[in-house]
């Protein structure tokens, strides 16, 4: 049985279940399907990280559990634990990049550089990570990566300066522009953060910068996106939940990161039963036939029969204890599905914009006012071609004969 399980591995050694894991005993045995969790507890690695926890191994936190060996079964079982309230909930983009710029500065061979790095990451990156979990949530797993590979860059120019015997503040306009003649747009991109923060904060001299390089979005056809469309309402060999994730970007030019925040508390109806979803103010009627699919997918939500996840309020419940779909298991499924997230989102909110005036669109969609005049306005459209509404049609001016 499951029970018998899970009391012989999160002993104590004294015939007992560890008293602080009770609760994880208790989530694991709730599990929809006993079976599935006697077949995960009999894997060496599951077993080893739950057996290393209840004889108090190592400290029962985040810090000591992540020590252990076998990521994957770590990362789950820490899940787990958080979910039965067990360890405090945390970010984990934010808690692998604290990890891993822990491990990186100690590689700095020059003590100066390790404090210069250290002062970087923790009044540039972390302050802005907190401070974006704070206003949506999340940080999502594109901006520690982005972050490794400015640090990596920004460290190599630096040891650049002190193979020729110079420190950042020794550095010359010179130096910066034979760093940008040789390099790419990317490369000034990549740098700009760190050099900018180094001279606001007078550890570098105040040199001239080249401005970033703004790449134009690449659209899609309208052609393209009604196909699209097609492909998802068929919805041959597709699954639900790619459909309706298709759907919030080919219908309503919605980003990644708002797609994975919807709760099933955003899906509703008005009062002759239309379905309704809320991704501002105020919630956006679903057209037929494409409503059908998002109820199908409200009744069928993947990720719910393990322990991590049975009473999740997530419109894409993850696999991660109480998280949503990752970002980019989303965008991983959008591009096997042939539809690249920002291209098809560029054409949507345009073609939106050509029927509605910015700020109703805005409201409906959850974009900013100024963004989407900003783009209406590139994109050639203006109040002057929307239908008066209440107010006779004017009669088109004629020429003095």
């Amino acid at each position: 049985m499951l029970q018998d399980r899970v009391d012989e591995i999160l002993d104590d050694g004294t015939g007992r279940v560890r008293l602080e894991l009770i609760p994880l005993a208790a989530l694991i045995i709730s599990m929809k399907r006993p079976r599935s969790g006697i077949l995960w507890l009999s894997r060496p690695e599951p077993r080893s990280v739950l057996r290393a926890i209840a004889r108090d191994e190592v400290p029962l936190t985040h810090e000591g559990i992540h020590s252990l060996p076998h990521r994957r079964s770590t990362v789950y079982i820490r899940d787990l634990m958080v979910t039965a309230g067990i360890l405090p909930p945390i970010d984990k983009s934010l808690f692998y990049f604290e990890q891993w710029s822990r491990s990186w500065l100690n590689e700095l061979p020059d003590p100066e550089q390790r404090k210069l790095f250290r002062l970087f990451i923790t009044w540039h990156y972390l302050r802005v990570f907190r401070a974006r979990i704070d206003a949506r949530g999340e940080l999502g797993y594109a901006a520690p990566q982005i972050a490794r590979h400015q640090l990596r860059i920004a460290a190599m120019f630096v040891a650049g300066l002190a193979e020729q015997g110079r420190t950042l503040a020794e550095a010359t306009q010179t130096d910066l522009d034979r760093l940008f003649a040789k390099g790419t747009p990317r490369l000034r991109d990549t740098l700009h953060p760190f050099l900018r923060w180094t001279m606001n904060t007078r550890r570098m001299p105040k040199l001239e910068l080249p401005p970033p390089v703004k790449r134009p979005v690449a659209l899609m056809t309208q052609q393209r996106r009604i196909e699209l469309i097609r492909q998802v309402h068929d919805g041959n060999g597709m699954e639900l939940t790619d459909r309706v994730l298709a759907l919030f970007v080919l219908l309503y030019a919605q980003p990644l990161t708002r797609i994975q925040q919807l709760t099933i508390d955003d899906i509703g109806s008005d009062d002759d039963g239309n379905l309704l979803v809320r991704l501002g103010d105020p919630p956006i009627p679903v057209p037929a036939p494409f409503d059908d699919i998002i109820r199908k997918h409200v009744a069928a939500r993947r990720n719910q029969t393990t322990a991590t996840n049975k009473t999740s309020p997530w419109l894409f419940p993850g696999r991660a204890s109480g998280r949503p779909l990752h970002t980019t298991s989303i965008r991983d499924r959008l591009h096997n599905l042939g539809i690249p997230n920002l291209s098809n989102r560029s054409r949507a909110i345009r073609e939106l914009l050509r029927q509605a005036p910015p700020i109703i669109v805005a409201g409906m969609l959850g974009y900013s006012p100024t963004g989407s005049e900003r783009i209406a306005t590139e994109y050639g459209t203006t109040w002057q071609h929307y239908a008066p509404l209440g107010k006779p049609a004017r009669r088109p001016p004629r020429l003095n004969e």
